[in-house]
Order: structure tokens, then C-alpha cells, then sequence
């Protein structure tokens, strides 16, 4: 998440920032505490928060009273009895780093008087990433239990909390008034057959175990909650009519002995070494816990020194989070697979223990190619130290937005003793035809073509895709259906459906999930598309190299299909006037314009295309207009800055005046319109003589057309 450095802001401009701020932070503790549906991951809301804390740093007669420094959590839902905190459930302050931690101790020393070679112990243990649940015990019975809502008030949930059976409803020896806190959450096993439900029933799936937890705890039928599987952490207290114990470390032992679930890789560690190498371990271990965790909680060990430090406005002195980088976690590769794509690209793929990064559960990741798995990159360099990728490999995992996630790292000192290095196959895995890597490709293809069913189904995906023929009712999932029961082996077959399943013994309404109605909807959705617009149809031949955007360029350049298709068999030699003309259209390129030369000149693929043309009323594409046009025919040129309109618009203004517009300057370019910082360029004009514009002679001349 990029921002202008705070120290750019003037007064004006921070107090407006500072109001965007409150407001966004507002709707994302909603949504994440009162709705359970974040729309932000936390990294980010963390790197908003931290934003606002620096803006209110710099100018904090400007911070505001609904300043989101003050605020935890959000307010309770208005479905559930408020429940008044006796102490408040306060947030905790957050380290990203070790100067962080670092920074923490030295604080602490410092309030406490304690010099640096003090002994100064701490407890850490795993950040659940659940709900924050308060149970109140009187006299040894359940009395209250309270989400933590907006610190000072949360949600009566007590009903609900009682299904759960980590939570005891009675306690043995224990003090008078007990409020126990700790986090819901649910396990990985227990989400996965969740969901596996949810989608069996027709119902809503979960993001993440997170999500199901706090949305499973908040039902205001307690019954709903009882048949999912949640389970408790305790790892804290509040209102206590006497003490547990005089360390944190003590005061965990007499809860677990009380019966409740404490987590068992809580450790005490003296000073930020030892707190900094369990935080190795930990995150190390993430993948194997069985239940998600975003980073690990370090406190005061002694409670007199908790007392001592006391609290701020919304976090204590006494504690602090390191957060795990939120695009990263470790896990185990479990498998490589190999998919093929339309074009034959064959892309490895990872197939991962499933671990939770960046709020989402991630179970595959992209290896891109045979060189990433052999810890080169494209040129022959060597990448993560040279470190080779095998089955069986801890990895780490990167994922960032949407982005789609992929291996970053491997530890060797885990790697199994009989792993052996990843042969990348030389055979297609779907058709066993030879898989090649041309000179210059990254990528392994294979050369099965229309014999190989991976290839076949994706480009049957891209041409029903929404920028090529779009055909409402038959999707991905249709396409692979009907493939798969040989209805459909190319394009051409699609509008021959009617005919062939429409009547007799295999009608497409007899099948599952089909009907009278539904069939003769998809087969008039299909007869509604024979009429095409030409770029569109280029575009759903699904060549390589070949996108939305060249597809429009070919078709306003060709005009119709029976010229673009000459002037592709003109250019199979890939040399002549035809081969010139296609390399000249501005955006085509050579390798491109081969790309497409070679699909259209190959038997099988011009076949499979013929046919469908066949059964297609493919349209012209629109002509420029040429009437009064002083450029139309002509070669234009667009070189240096335009500062009254974009590259993108003075191209497609002259495209539609029935210029032709070029990337490089020739001798057959008739005008070149050069803004300021135009170079060779306009040199070569000058030396052949070109006429050139700058871009209000080129305003000029195209006014009133």
C-alpha cells in the first residue's frame, strides 16, 4: 500500500487524510468485528492504522476524537444483549520487526529502571486469529460469556458460548469471580469439512477459518452454533476476586489445571533473543498447527511489573504482537503437478499442505516454469541462492493481493533425505506428445495440438470467455461437460448443438441439470452469437500473442474476414508485401504477426477454423471515416510527449479519420506528429524529408472532422 510521505502534507491536506481515515478504519473494524466479512486484509489495515498514527504524530492538534488510535474493536451487533466490560478488552500494540521487539524491551527497561543486563522474562505464545471471547464464572458456575465489541461493551453471547466444549461450564477450586478470556477459533480439518457442507447444502463458504469462527459464535440461534466445530484458547484474565498466580507463566498453569485449553507452545523466554528465535520456531511450525495463527504474543512475565507498566488508552504497556508478514507463511510442498494451457504451455504447479496467507487458505501456488524449479531464472542466473525446489520441500509461500501465490523460499535443513530434483516432463502429460522448448521460450509446449485434450478444452474456455463469443448459459464447467461426452471437440461443434442434442435419444434436456427450458435457452444463446463482430472473432481464436487489444488493431486494419484471411496466406513466407504491411500495423510485432501467420497456415487449425466460419455471419468491422479526412491513407507517426491528449487517444482519433498509425518512422510514413522530447525519431524524419507537426499543428489539422 503506497503513500505520499507525511512530511509532504501541509495542514489542510492531513486534516482531510486524518477524516478518510477514521472513516475507512471505522467501516473495516465493521466489517471485520460486527459483519465477519473483511473487506481489507490486515496488512493493510495495519499499514492504515500505522498511517494515521504517524499523521497524528506530526500534527496532533489535528487528531480527531473518533480518532482510530482510540478505538478497539467495533460496536456490538444491536441482535445480541450488551454486556458492560468490569475491566476493558483492550487491543494489543503490534512489532513487524525485530527493532520492533527491540524497541518494546528497551522501553519496558526503561519505565522500570532496569538496566540492560537485567534479567527481564517474558512469555510468548501463537496469536490465535479467532474471536476475543470473555467468560465470567461466579461460585465456580458459567455466568456471562461477552465478545470483546468495542472494548467497553460487547455481545451477550452466552447461550452460544455454552455448545462450545473446550469452555467448562463448571470450574473446581477456583476463585469467586473469574473472568477468563481467550480466543474462538476453528481448526483447518474442521473448516475444510465446514464449507465441504455449506457447499453441499447450497450455502454461504467461508474466506477462512477466522470468518467461520466469529460468524458461527454470533448466531442468534444457539443450536446453529453448537453443530459447528469451535473450539477455545485461554490465555488471559480480567475481573479476578483473587489472584491466579504472581507470574503470567503461573497464572496460565492454574487455568489449564482449572481445565481450560491453554496453548501448548507457549514458552518463557528471557529477553528479545529467546523471544525472537520461539517467534523462528513458530513461524516455522505455522503450517502444521492445524489452526490459523498471524503472529505471536510477548509478555511481561512478572505481574507486579504488568501492574507497574500498566496500560495506555487502548493496548497495555506490558505486551505487544509480532505479526507474521502477512504475505508470507511456510508450509510443505506436497506435490508438483503439471497443467497445459491452450497454447500448450506447460506450467508446473504446486500442490501445498493448505496454510492461511494474507486472510486467504492457500493449497497451490505457481512455479512458473522449469528454470524457477531449478532456482535459475530465464537467463541462466541463479535465484534463492540456487535452491533447487523438490517434493517434499518446506517452503515459503508468497501471495500479495491477488496476487497469484508462489514459492519464494526453501529450507534446506528440512528437506527430506530421499528427495530427489523435479524432472520436468518431455512428453505432454495429457496426450504423450513431445513437449519442446523452443530457443528463447521459458516455457516447455506441447506440440500435440488439437489432439490434446488439455489444449483443446482451455481454447473451447477462451473462445465462450466474455471478451471473445460470450455465450450466455455455457461456461467453463458446460464447455468441460460436454467435451468430456464428445458433443464438443472444436468451436465449430458449439453451433451445431441444436442439431445434434436438440432431438432424438440424446437430447440435451434429459440431462442431469438440464431441462426443456433451460436447453432451448443455450441453444438460442448460441444462435444469437453467429452474428460476430470480426475482432471479436479473431480474438476467440485463442492464437498466442494474440489479445483483445491486437485482435481489434488486425480486424480495423483488414476490414473483413476474407481480407484478413488472404492477407494471412499471402504472408506464410513471412517476407513479401502482405508479411510488411502486417509487421507495420502499429502494436503487431514479429513475433506476433509469425504467431499468427503459423496458426493460420497450419492444416489442422485453418481447418478447425474454416468449419467455423462456416457457420458464422462474421461482420465488417467499422471504416474509418474518410470523406474531408486529411490523413485518410496516410502513415502517421506519434513520437515525444503529448500534453493535450493521451498517446491512446491521438492514436484512435487518427485510426478513425483512416490513417494508419505506425511505431517506427519509414519512408513510407507520410506525417509525424512530435511532441516535446521527440528524438531519433524526428531526426530520421528530417533526413527523409517527412513532414512533421507538433501536437497543435495536428489539433489544427484534424478541426472540425
Amino acid at each position: 500500500m503506497a503513500f505520499s510521505s507525511v512530511d509532504t502534507l501541509d495542514e489542510k491536506e492531513a486534516g482531510a487524510e486524518l477524516a478518510r481515515l477514521a472513516d475507512l478504519l471505522a467501516k473495516a473494524n465493521a466489517a471485520y468485528h460486527t459483519e465477519d466479512n473483511p473487506f481489507i486484509s490486515d496488512a493493510e489495515y495495519d499499514a492504515l492504522k500505522a498511517r494515521n498514527a504517524e499523521l497524528e504524530a506530526r500534527f496532533p492538534q489535528l487528531k480527531r476524537p473518533d480518532s482510530p488510535s482510540d478505538t478497539v474493536g467495533a460496536a456490538p451487533s444491536d441482535g445480541f444483549a450488551k454486556v458492560t466490560h468490569e475491566i476493558a478488552m483492550l487491543s494489543l500494540s503490534n512489532g513487524f520487526d525485530q527493532s520492533d521487539i527491540e524497541d518494546f524491551d528497551q522501553r519496558i527497561r526503561k519505565f522500570l529502571g532496569l538496566g540492560t543486563s537485567a534479567r527481564l522474562d517474558y512469555t510468548a505464545e501463537p496469536k490465535i486469529d479467532g474471536l476475543s471471547l470473555s467468560l465470567r464464572y461466579e461460585n465456580g458456575a458459567l455466568v456471562q460469556a461477552a465478545t470483546r465489541g468495542d472494548g467497553s461493551v460487547g455481545e451477550n453471547v452466552t447461550a452460544n458460548a455454552r455448545t462450545i466444549s473446550d469452555i467448562p461450564q463448571t470450574l473446581t477450586d477456583a476463585p469467586d469471580v473469574l473472568e477468563v478470556r481467550g480466543e474462538v477459533y476453528m481448526s483447518h480439518e474442521d473448516f475444510d469439512a465446514l464449507n465441504q457442507n455449506q457447499k453441499n447444502r447450497g450455502g454461504k463458504l467461508f474466506a477462512n477459518p477466522r470468518n467461520a469462527a466469529a460468524g458461527s459464535l454470533r448466531q442468534l440461534d444457539p443450536e446453529i452454533t453448537r453443530s459447528r466445530p469451535l473450539k477455545f484458547f485461554a490465555y488471559a484474565w480480567g475481573a479476578l476476586s483473587e489472584p491466579l498466580g504472581e507470574t503470567q507463566t503461573a497464572s496460565l498453569a492454574r487455568l489449564n489445571a482449572l481445565g481450560f485449553v491453554t496453548n501448548p507452545m507457549t514458552r518463557l523466554c528471557a529477553g528479545t533473543a529467546e523471544l525472537l528465535s520461539h517467534y523462528t520456531k513458530i513461524e516455522q511450525a505455522r503450517a502444521t498447527l492445524g489452526y490459523d495463527i498471524d503472529g505471536v504474543v510477548y509478555k511481561v512475565d512478572d505481574l507486579s511489573f504488568q501492574r507497574r507498566l500498566g496500560f495506555r488508552s487502548t493496548t497495555p504497556r506490558w505486551a505487544i504482537a509480532h505479526k507474521f508478514p502477512a504475505e508470507l507463511a511456510w508450509t510443505r510442498l506436497e506435490a508438483i503437478d503439471i497443467q497445459v494451457g491452450r497454447t500448450g504451455a506447460m506450467s508446473p504447479v504446486a500442490r501445498l499442505h493448505p496454510v492461511t496467507v494474507g486472510g486467504v487458505v492457500v493449497s497451490n501456488a505457481t512455479l512458473h516454469n522449469e528454470d524457477y524449479i531449478a532456482g535459475k531464472d530465464n537467463k541462466g542466473g541463479t535465484i534463492r541462492g540456487g535452491k533447487d525446489i523438490r517434493v517434499g520441500d518446506w517452503v515459503q509461500v508468497y501471495r500479495a493481493g491477488d496476487v497469484i501465490p508462489k514459492v519464494a523460499d526453501v529450507d534446506l535443513s528440512k528437506r527430506p533425505k530421499d528427495a530427489t530434483p523435479f524432472a520436468f516432463p518431455e512428453t505432454c502429460p495429457q496426450c504423450n506428445s513431445a513437449a519442446i522448448r523452443e530457443e528463447g521460450d521459458a516455457v516447455r509446449r506441447c506440440t500435440g495440438g488439437l489432439i490434446c485434450p488439455a489444449q483443446a478444452v482451455e481454447k473451447l474456455k477462451h473462445f465462450v470467455s466474455r471478451a471473445a463469443f460470450d455465450i450466455e448459459g455455457l461456461g467453463s464447467k458446460q464447455v468441460e461437460q460436454f467435451y468430456a461426452d464428445g458433443w464438443i471437440k472444436e468451436p465449430a461443434d458449439i453451433f451445431l448443438l441444436r442439431e445434434g442434442f436438440g432431438s432424438g435419444v440424446r437430447q440435451l434436456k434429459n440431462r442431469e441439470g438440464w431441462g426443456e427450458k433451460s436447453a432451448s435457452n443455450l441453444f438460442d444463446a448460441i444462435d444469437d452469437k453467429r452474428r460476430i463482430s470480426l475482432g471479436r472473432l479473431i480474438f476467440a481464436l485463442g492464437i498466442r500473442h494474440v489479445g483483445e487489444a491486437a485482435s481489434n488493431l488486425l480486424a480495423q486494419h483488414y476490414g473483413s474476414f476474407a481480407a484478413f484471411e488472404k492477407a494471412m496466406n499471402d504472408a506464410q513466407e513471412l517476407c513479401g508485401p502482405a508479411w510488411e504491411d502486417l509487421i507495420g500495423i502499429d502494436g503487431v510485432g514479429e513475433v506476433m504477426a509469425t504467431s499468427l501467420v503459423r496458426s493460420m497456415g497450419q492444416p489442422a487449425e485453418r481447418g478447425s477454423i474454416d468449419r467455423l466460419v462456416a457457420q458464422l455471419d462474421v461482420q465488417d468491422a467499422a471504416r474509418p471515416k474518410l470523406e474531408g479526412s486529411p490523413v485518410a491513407g496516410k502513415t502517421v507517426v506519434f513520437t515525444g510527449t503529448l500534453e493535450k491528449m493521451t498517446r491512446a487517444e491521438a492514436k484512435a482519433r487518427a485510426e478513425a479519420l483512416g490513417a494508419k498509425v505506425s511505431g517506427s518512422v519509414s519512408a513510407k510514413t507520410d506525417l509525424l506528429v512530435a511532441g516535446p522530447g521527440a528524438g531519433s525519431k524526428a531526426q530520421k524524419a528530417a533526413q527523409l524529408g517527412i513532414e512533421t507537426l507538433d501536437e497543435d499543428g495536428w489539433l489544427e489539422l484534424i478541426a472540425g472532422i
